[in-house]
């Protein structure tokens, strides 16, 4: 999945093969069952590019990210206690990551209580 994260499109077996073969020595039908077992999974699609398919992610990687992480908290007995776990093994970077992105999702508060009608703060 990562090869396919990282070109961010569609990409065929014989490019994920030659980007893999310049870390280590891999075969052509290692990476075909793995991009068919990911399509299997449902973890890419695929299009049909002449004798070959073209695979790419059925989400982003922060998706992902954020389903393991969901799956993970959920299966807790004290998700309260996960949380606290979790946070104390965050680096300072990974908390002003939390916090810059818990102040993103916020919904705006409203300034005015009770705004009632136009006709009840004097207007017409």
């Amino acid at each position: 999945m990562t090869r396919v994260w990282k070109w961010n499109r569609p990409v065929t077996v014989r490019e994920v093969l030659e980007d893999l073969q310049k870390e280590r020595s891999i075969a052509y039908t290692t990476v075909m069952t793995v991009l068919d077992n990911l399509h299997q999974k449902g973890w890419v699609r695929r299009e049909v590019e002449g004798r070959a398919y073209r695979y790419e992610a059925v989400s982003t990687r922060a998706a992902y990210a954020a389903a393991l992480m969901n799956e993970a908290w959920s299966q807790s007995d004290n998700p309260a206690a996960a949380l606290v776990a979790f946070f104390g093994m965050m680096s300072e970077e990974q908390r002003q990551a939390l916090t810059d992105a818990v102040r993103i999702v916020q919904l705006p508060e409203t300034t005015d209580e009770n705004p009632g009608s136009a006709e009840d703060r004097g207007g017409r």
